[in-house]
């Protein structure tokens, strides 16, 4: 690896890293599209508890679960298909090496194999916590009873809002090692490409949660949902 490589590198664990504390900061200033989500899943939540038909609930729970399903299926294959390049010996290894610029080592090959897997493993773990949350939240929401008290209603709301912001962050967070790893194969191409394609995913995603359309939309909503 070159000095160059290196300090690609080093700029896309500092993005993948500083992702999540740089939203939360974010958050506590003007507001993120997540932190403003979890507002209105607890006023999801809080609605649910007062409605005697719950269908419509476990039908959206439903929906949710199922592109849980399809993202970690679509991870899965994924991971496969990079795992067989990786250790499918030097064959496999030299027609990858012939997408990228001059001549590359096998070791630097199967590094940057390997960050793509990473990125990958990791939104796989993300999506199957999330799809274990998101069966959690669906049961709570089957179990609540007929609650006569406000109080009780106000409870079994928190708690299930408690239990499905969890499960939806991990689904997030999955769908962001997608972008990641795209960023990550980028690499493939050159240190350049790579330190281009991290930077360019990164204020995509910043702008995504704290600029754009749907976030000024989502904020809006929540000034209304709020209490």
């Amino acid at each position: 690896m070159t000095a160059f490589d290196y300090a690609a590198l080093a700029l896309f664990l500092l993005c993948w890293l500083g992702y999540g504390p740089l939203l939360r900061l974010l958050a506590m200033r003007s507001g993120t599209l997540n932190e403003d989500m979890m507002v209105v899943r607890r006023a999801w939540m809080s609605a649910m508890v007062h409605r005697e038909v719950r269908i419509v609930d476990s039908q959206l729970m439903g929906h949710t679960i199922n592109s849980g399903g399809f993202f970690a299926s679509t991870n899965l294959l994924l991971i496969a298909a990079v795992a067989g390049i990786l250790f499918g010996g030097e064959q496999a290894l030299r027609g990858v090496a012939e997408v990228g610029p001059g001549e590359v080592s096998s070791r630097l090959l199967e590094a940057k194999l390997a960050l793509v897997l990473v990125c990958l493993a990791r939104g796989l773990l993300d999506f199957i916590w999330s799809i274990r949350q998101l069966n959690y939240a669906l049961a709570l929401i089957g179990a609540a009873p007929e609650l006569h008290t406000e109080a009780d209603r106000r409870g079994l709301g928190e708690a299930a809002g408690a239990l499905l912001n969890p499960a939806l962050s991990a689904f997030s967070q999955g769908v962001r090692g997608y972008y990641f790893a795209l960023a990550a194969a980028a690499w493939l191409f050159g240190p350049a490409w790579l330190a281009l394609g991290v930077a360019a995913v990164f204020c995509l995603l910043v702008w995504r949660q704290a600029a754009s359309p749907a976030a000024r939309a989502i904020r809006s909503a929540r000034r209304l949902l709020e209490p």
